[in-house]
């Protein structure tokens, strides 16, 4: 027969155990993060801006952080990479994805996504915007944003972009339905097809990505008549804004450019959104970072955290009214 004494030893010896496994449950739940590698996707091909991005992001961040390994996902305007990080899943809280104007484009020309470009994600930061450059052939006979809108509305011209639904041709889109000007679009695949054509006076103007066209406005053989966003570019300081000079072609709140910020999955533990964030900072204020933006003609992005969020949240909005109107809806 066991005696009560016993009996309360074994109790005593049960519940130490039970004690020692919760804590050391608690410990391997309770790993700082990142207790992992960071995987960064980039939701396009290797060599591009995004890639390119991407991997000076990376040997940035694992100098703050812990390795960052970049994987290339592409695949329907980046919804590919995005699908996979909304999944979510083993390791989703060590994965990031390099976003950009795909994210909230894709989202507007295929409605039917099984994952919310808003709700599933959070949002990190904007980490460089570079601005599109309205750019006429330099035997353009326009000078202005004025002369071309009135020649627009008088009579059909044309403007180009390196693919239907690139940032590029959204911004045209965007131009055609503020201005009410007649303009038909001219997709290429890429920029490689469509820039000779605009230096060649095939087509009439193009809304590019500043790195693009940039130094064929500084040979001249490109006149640049407005930049897309709210502030002038330091890199063409005499160019106005399409908001300053637009406002009577209803041009006032024309505002776009190529963005690229960090997302992750919804489920990313604030611990971890707060260190992010911390090390984001430090890199886009380093003097490092800073010598890397002027190859894009970029700038540090600002949007950080929620007020990141509603400014994807706002482009959406924005780009879903677009391919309305343009019937890219698919």
């Amino acid at each position: 027969m066991i005696s009560t004494s016993t009996k309360l030893f074994k109790s005593a010896v049960v519940a130490a155990v039970a004690s020692v496994t919760i804590a050391m449950t608690g410990v391997a739940h309770g790993k700082e993060w990142p207790s992992d590698n960071i995987r960064l996707v980039v939701p396009y091909s290797a060599g591009g801006t995004t890639d390119l991005l991407s991997r000076k992001v990376a040997d940035l961040l694992q100098k703050e952080l812990t390795t960052v390994v970049v994987e290339n996902r592409p695949g329907a305007g980046s919804t590919v990479a995005t699908a996979q990080l909304a999944r979510g899943g083993r390791g989703s809280d060590h994965m990031l994805v390099m976003a950009s104007p795909g994210h909230t484009i894709g989202a507007s020309i295929y409605p039917n996504l099984r994952y919310d470009p808003v709700e599933d994600f959070v949002f990190i930061r904007n980490v460089i915007d570079i601005p599109n450059v309205m750019v006429v052939p330099a035997s353009s006979p326009y000078n202005s944003v004025a002369e071309f809108v009135a020649a627009a509305r008088e009579g059909q011209l044309s403007f180009s972009s390196p693919g239907i639904g690139s940032s590029i041709h959204m911004s045209g889109e965007l131009f055609k339905n503020l201005t009410q000007a007649n303009l038909i679009h001219v997709p290429f695949r890429g920029s490689g097809e469509a820039l000779p054509a605009l230096l060649a006076g095939d087509v009439d103007v193009a809304f590019e990505n500043m790195p693009t066209v940039y130094p064929h406005i500084q040979s001249g053989k490109l006149k640049a008549l407005a930049v897309t966003t709210a502030e002038r570019s330091e890199f063409l300081p005499e160019v106005p804004t399409l908001q300053e000079v637009g406002s009577e072609f209803g041009l006032g709140d024309y505002v776009t450019s190529a963005w690229f910020g960090l997302i992750a999955h919804k489920s990313l533990p604030e611990e971890a959104q707060a260190k992010l964030e911390a090390a984001l900072e430090k890199i886009v204020e380093s003097e490092n970072f800073k010598s890397f933006l002027p190859q894009f003609g970029a700038v540090a992005g600002k949007e950080v955290g929620d007020e990141f969020r509603a400014f994807v949240a706002d482009e959406l909005e924005k780009w879903a009214d677009v391919a309305e109107k343009a019937n890219l809806k698919r």
